[in-house]
């Protein structure tokens, strides 16, 4: 997806949009000048910021390569944006051959750029669905062509729960509690700005969606009712499955927290 390709059906390249300017962050093509524009003048007003995007997504492949390497053979990656290398079922086929991905976003778009991409392998699909709507998720067909409901899955929520106030997550991560088999993984990451003005500038000028800052008290609630992995709720860049102490000082005013949980059996 680029301005060469040319317009898109559905597409407004004139807005910037989540996925495409989280995109530009990790480093990716998938953009246009609106993403570009917004990405950049945020990157130069905190310029670790890209580096906390890609902490995300080293934890994310982290917490992945720990629930494949802990028997979990299928991953529904959630609010999943454009699809990023390594790609989550990459990184879970290295350690489990057979692993079975579904990514899941309510953009078409990006569905659609997924779907290219994924063309091909068996147990890979993309779904056009929100993530809010854990029901609707559970029963889309691309999701079940992949999901088999009653075995354990990892669930993976990377940095979209902050785009619900704390009371939705709260809500839509129980949906999936609730329907998940028991042995379930839920992997959540969430951005956090600990400056207050520093929060307020970030708030109005991300202009792609409305973010929200939740704590690291309300980033753990997110996993009441299921058993944290050792370390807990830690920066994204210092998780390390089954570490009990790892450095937990922030390295700026902004960064992104990581946590995985077990369903009880």
């Amino acid at each position: 997806m680029g301005e060469e390709d040319g317009p898109v059906q559905g597409l407004d390249a004139s807005k910037p949009n989540i996925a495409r300017v989280y995109d530009f962050w990790l480093g990716g093509k998938n953009n246009f000048a609106a993403d570009r524009e917004l990405a950049t003048r945020l990157a130069q007003w905190y310029p670790p910021w890209m580096q906390a995007c890609q902490d995300n997504r080293a934890f994310v492949g982290r917490a992945v390569t720990w629930a494949a390497g802990h028997g979990i053979g299928q991953f529904l990656d959630l609010g999943a944006g454009l699809p990023t290398s390594p790609a989550v079922h990459d990184v879970a086929r290295a350690v489990s051959p057979g692993a079975r991905v579904c990514y899941v976003d309510s953009d078409p778009v990006v569905v659609r750029h997924a779907d290219a991409l994924l063309a091909g392998p068996e147990g890979i699909a993309a779904a056009q669905a929100d993530l809010t709507e854990p029901g609707v998720v559970w029963d889309d067909p691309q999701v079940r062509a992949v999901i088999e409901p009653g075995e354990p899955v990892c669930l993976i929520f990377a940095l979209v729960l902050h785009f619900l106030d704390i009371e939705r997550a709260r809500r839509v991560v129980a949906g999936y509690r609730s329907a998940a088999a028991p042995g379930s993984v839920f992997v959540v990451s969430v951005g956090r700005i600990d400056d207050p003005q520093m929060w307020r500038q970030f708030r109005e000028a991300y202009t792609a969606g409305v973010a929200h800052n939740h704590d690291r008290a309300e980033v753990l609630s997110l996993l009441d009712g299921l058993d944290v992995v050792p370390p807990g709720l830690a920066l994204a860049h210092a998780w390390r499955a089954g570490m009990t102490v790892v450095p937990d000082t922030p390295p700026g005013p902004a960064y992104v927290l990581g946590g995985v949980a077990v369903k009880r059996m």
